[in-house]
């Protein structure tokens, strides 16, 4: 049975208010809880949810929860002459580490962030977002506070949680054990589409810092953790001050409102979210064909939750850049003579900003990113 996160209206009228003989008789056989659907428990997760989805609603919102679509309308929004951009995504196996933890309350943010970062490195403003939740047996509370992670995310990016689907699936999970996956839908007027179209040899490479590892790269996480013994609910072995499990469920940053409002100042030519491909192979996506990146690692600190899992796995310096963010989230291309007006654009937003490189010709046959400087600086 699903429940649809738009809200189960059909299942939300008033009881009736007679008695139904033949009714008792057929739930005293076989029923639908007793083959492991609740929906009862899927009832209450509605009620826990619209607060939290109504604290979302931004213009263009242009229906209520219940419907069996939401409706949203660009005009309303302020857009007129605008492309649509949209985006799938997961959380990868950090849920794992989520559920062994029994905390919920942070992966939703995760969910959201690896959508609505995606939308605006093509300079698109985020503007709804939709889940679909799985499980074995639903539990209401744990539900709740996944979404309520979701609705925080989307107040973080300014888009409205508009709907989405909770589906509880005994057989196909394992108990309370439970599935992401998000989707985000943008717009961008069709003459300020980011494309990197205009990226020239010369430009500089600036570095948004990362709250952590955000959502890439746990399978070899959580090999590493296996593999030493490390306690997640113990003091860190690189800071006795946070529990590894802290450091490591820390959820990703949304760079939405700080990269719009420097795209809109001018300057940025293109932007990279750093996610499964880590630095290699991220940032040529928005590079024009013949040009290459080149990084300095001596240029940012790398933080010590990649340095310990660089020691701890070992994991060598060309993988740990095609594995992990290293502690740079985002990347902009930016013009020369841009480069200090974007910088404190983006400061005063609230990001931590490096000048971490620049953009040269590309040689045939030569990788698309080069990465200096990292065997003096990173652990070997």
């Amino acid at each position: 049975m699903r429940f649809p996160i738009q809200y189960l209206r059909a299942f939300s009228q008033p009881a009736p208010l007679y008695h139904d003989a033949q009714r008792e008789e057929a739930i005293s056989g076989e029923t639908y809880r007793n083959a492991g659907v609740d929906i009862d428990a899927g009832l209450a997760l509605v009620d826990a949810i619209k607060p939290m989805a109504a604290s979302t609603r931004r213009p263009g919102v242009a229906s209520n929860l219940g419907g069996f679509g939401a409706l949203f309308d660009l005009a309303a929004a302020g857009h007129r002459d605008s492309v649509l951009v949209a985006t799938t995504d997961g959380v990868g196996t950090k849920l794992q580490l989520a559920q062994r933890l029994d905390r919920h309350d942070t992966i939703g943010i995760d969910l959201v962030a690896m959508c609505v970062n995606d939308l605006v490195v093509q300079g698109a403003e985020p503007l709804f977002f939709l889940d679909y939740f799985a499980t074995g047996r639903l539990d209401v509370g744990r539900a709740g506070d996944v979404i309520a992670g979701m609705a925080a995310g989307c107040r973080m990016a300014g888009c409205a949680l508009i709907g989405g689907e909770t589906a509880e699936m005994p057989g196909m999970y394992v108990g309370g054990e439970y599935d992401l996956a998000g989707f985000a839908v943008g717009a961008v007027a069709r003459d300020a589409v980011l494309t990197g179209a205009d990226v020239a040899a010369g430009d500089v490479i600036l570095g948004l810092a990362s709250s952590g590892l955000h959502a890439n790269g746990f399978s070899l996480v959580r090999h590493i953790v296996a593999e030493t013994g490390a306690d997640l609910r113990a003091p860190a072995p690189f800071d006795p001050t946070v529990k590894l499990g802290d450091v490591l469920l820390e959820p990703t940053r949304i760079y939405v409102k700080s990269a719009l409002a420097a795209i809109r100042a001018g300057g940025i030519k293109a932007l990279a979210h750093i996610t499964g491909g880590g630095l290699i192979d991220n940032l040529p996506r928005v590079l024009p064909s013949g040009l290459a990146g080149v990084l300095d690692a001596a240029t940012w600190s790398l933080p010590p939750v990649f340095r310990w899992l660089a020691e701890a796995g070992p994991v060598a310096a060309p993988e740990l850049a095609r594995t992990f963010n290293c502690g740079l989230g985002m990347l902009a291309v930016v013009a020369p003579s841009r480069v200090g007006p974007v910088q404190a654009q983006l400061e005063a937003a609230g990001e931590r900003v490096f000048a971490v490189g620049h953009v040269v010709a590309r040689a045939d046959g030569a990788p698309g990113v080069t990465l200096a400087g990292a065997e003096r600086t990173w652990p070997s």
